[in-house]
């Protein structure tokens, strides 16, 4: 097996994965200090399962959807309709079994551009959390999700890419992708990811095998970078880990 990251929990199949993230989202959420919780939501077909999973029988009833503000960890620059968009992803995930407020989705304005669509993001999220710096001790998230590229990248921070470095921004642009598809994105930065209570990582299938050897080999990757201000979890299975 694989030497996998501190705090994993190894599940048995991508439907377990889904299930316990589920789990996972719905104890962050209804945990929440105050009046709103905030969910910073992952692109790719993990975590448009349990999406899914969330908008089901068994789940969509104990979410509550009323107080629950989503967010987006990364897309990339096309319209909202393309497939490539993960806002076109959640919507079809979540259907219309979700409840989500209309004003509770937090799109990436991906039809401004990288550059003008990261400034505006930021500042959607500046005026959520109420202020322009981050505080340790008041984390803008309650759940950020993440996944884990083939190269070792997370959210849109692909090795070698300037975003990777950004500490002051909390959005870059991503002029250049790192992999396919070579379009532009935009991204939340490192630091912002981090303020959480909770950071959870969802890795399924073989393909995340060779990713995860390198970050157990020490390399510098992206998805190493990330830290969480409460906790960092991973979610594995057994595919992925090899077992």
């Amino acid at each position: 097996m694989i030497a996998l990251p501190e705090n994993t929990r190894l599940m048995d199949d991508a439907g377990a994965t889904a299930r316990a993230a589920a789990e996972h989202l719905i104890t962050q959420v209804t945990s929440a200090e105050g009046e709103r919780a905030a969910v910073c939501l992952s692109g790719g077909s993990t975590p448009k399962r349990l999406y899914a999973l969330l908008a089901s029988p068994g789940f969509v009833e104990r979410v509550p959807w009323a107080r629950v503000h989503w967010f987006f960890g990364d897309d990339r620059v096309v319209p909202w309709d393309d497939p490539l968009s993960n806002v076109r992803m959640v919507r079809e995930a979540f259907g219309h079994a979700a409840p989500v407020p209309p004003t509770h989705l937090h799109f990436i304005p991906s039809d401004e551009g990288a550059e003008a669509g990261a400034r505006a993001y930021e500042a959607t999220l500046k005026d959520f959390y109420g202020a322009g710096k981050l505080d340790p001790a008041r984390p803008l998230f309650d759940l950020v999700l993440l996944g884990l590229g083939s190269d070792g990248h997370t959210a849109s921070l692909f090795p070698g890419k300037p975003a990777v470095d950004e500490r002051a921004a909390w959005v870059a642009p991503v002029p250049e992708a790192g992999m396919e598809p070579f379009v532009p994105r935009i991204s939340l930065t490192f630091p912002t990811l981090a303020s959480a209570r909770s950071v959870l990582f969802l890795v399924n299938g073989a393909g995340k095998r060779d990713p995860l050897q390198h970050l157990a080999a020490g390399e510098d990757l992206p998805a190493s970078h990330a830290t969480s201000a409460g906790t960092l979890t991973w979610f594995i299975d057994r595919e992925a880990a090899d077992a």
